[in-house]
């Protein structure tokens, strides 16, 4: 059966990039902006996203590219007789299973707010209210189920209808919009009374709430940031890798995705600090600030549901961008490991989602006295923490080893299939810093993540 490839450029990029900003970006990025001193923060994230993302998602291409496999049998194509770097397949593969475990729920969420927000559910509504309509939203599992189901059914009949004419050509359009309403709702914050205070707090740079915050708290904060956005380590991007032409070097092609999503989690902020200090309110922490906090404001504004319906629908397509990429990489590991074809695949893991996201929807209200890490903790907490601070972090090191030691493919290789084609080569002279110093930055940025 031959390989299925994308169809333009263009789709390669937005896919990527689709895949990269999701929900973090959207309200992570804006809030610990506010924590590490603004513009600060924005800085050192810049910095780590080069230094240590990109190189990273070089990598995840190439292997994907190379091999023209899905994760599951990528290392098989490119490792030495009797190596056993194809394991890590086996954990990318768990982590696109243990990510949409809870990353159905959160867009289902955000699905179930924008007919809320579109039915003008909001209006009238005071704060105590607005919290409680979302508590009585966790409590319900009934309803948390339904759009579950909603998001997941969406997934795989986009994905099942093929990668050009399902995936590539859905997430264009999807992708085109959340940009389009991006800049709108960024416009509508920034031009709001009292909007200038919350951009200046935003984006000029204020040393000494660094240093009220730690600045090595700061650093770490940022390289998790920059690091964790591009959803690397789990063969989410080397699946697309897998479908390009060798006409472009991976280099170039890293940049574009890593501009694209950062470019909406910077525009995020336009978005959320404006509008908080416009309305006297921090910007404070996760979900209370989108589900509870944003409600509220956009009560207050003039064509408030108008608003918050758009902000509501750009938050769904942010979270269902991730939810096709992951979905296409779990797809195609059924149709590499099992010879299933596509349809056969969309069939089998339609049910498998729909029953691994269920603990994550119980973990709620069924089941929410299991409080898995500590008092107030839910299913999603453990699914989450699993995914980000343990495979994600891990499988990006095996890519990483894989493409710099001898033990693996080796440098040379690496560098040989990154370069291929037009755009921005990698310089053979960065060997010495992704072989010795990118490893030490990663296994540190790993045990922060487990006893920090």
């Amino acid at each position: 059966m031959e390989r299925e490839k994308l169809g333009s450029r263009m789709g390669f990029i937005l896919l990527s990039a689709g895949c990269a900003i999701g929900i973090g970006n959207v309200w992570r990025f804006p809030y610990i902006t506010g924590m590490y001193g603004g513009g600060m923060f924005v800085l050192l994230y810049l910095f780590f996203l080069i230094a240590m993302g990109v190189p990273v998602m070089t990598m995840e291409f190439a292997v994907g590219r190379a091999s023209r496999k899905s994760i599951v049998r990528s290392f098989n194509e490119l490792e030495g007789p009797g190596q056993k770097w194809h394991l890590n397949g086996y954990l990318g593969l768990a982590g696109n299973y243990i990510l949409m475990m809870f990353y159905t729920t959160v867009a289902g969420w955000m699905l179930y707010y924008f007919y809320q927000m579109l039915l003008g559910r909001f209006a009238g509504k005071d704060t105590e209210q607005v919290a409680g309509m979302f508590q009585s939203m966790l409590e319900d599992p009934v309803t948390l189920t339904v759009v579950m189901v909603i998001i997941v059914a969406a997934g795989i009949l986009v994905c099942s209808m093929g990668l050009q004419k399902g995936v590539e050509k859905i997430t264009k359009i999807m992708m085109v919009l959340l940009l389009f309403i991006i800049v709108i709702l960024a416009v509508r914050g920034m031009t709001l009374d009292g909007g200038m205070e919350g951009l200046k707090f935003y984006l000029v740079p204020d040393v000494q709430k660094m240093k009220e915050a730690g600045v090595l708290e700061t650093i770490v904060a940022a390289m998790n940031q920059a690091f964790f956005t591009l959803s690397l380590g789990i063969g989410a991007m080397a699946i697309f890798g897998s479908y390009i032409d060798k006409k472009r070097t991976l280099l170039g092609e890293s940049v574009n995705i890593a501009i694209l999503d950062t470019f909406v989690a910077i525009v995020s902020g336009l978005i959320i600090f404006p509008t908080c200090f416009a309305f006297g309110i921090s910007p404070d922490n996760g979900p209370s600030l989108i589900f509870i906090t944003l409600p509220n404001v956009f009560n207050h504004m003039a064509a408030g549901r108008i608003w918050g319906a758009l902000f509501f629908m750009f938050m769904t397509f942010a979270a269902f961008s991730t939810i096709l990429a992951v979905f296409e990489n779990i797809i195609s590991c059924g149709m590499d490991l099992f010879h299933w074809s596509r349809k056969k695949s969309c069939l089998v893991n339609f049910v498998l989602l729909i029953v691994l996201s269920l603990p994550c929807v119980f973990g709620y209200n069924i089941w929410s006295a299991f409080q898995p890490l500590g008092a107030g903790s839910a299913v999603l907490d453990l699914e989450d923490f699993i995914v980000s601070n343990v495979i994600l972090p891990i499988g990006s090191l095996i890519y990483l080893l894989f493409c710099v030691t001898r033990y693996g493919w080796g440098f040379d290789k690496y560098l040989k299939e990154a370069n291929t084609g037009e755009g921005l080569k990698i310089p053979k002279g960065i060997r010495i810093y992704v072989t010795y110093i990118l490893p030490v930055l990663l296994i540190w940025l790993i045990l922060q993540g487990w006893f920090g």
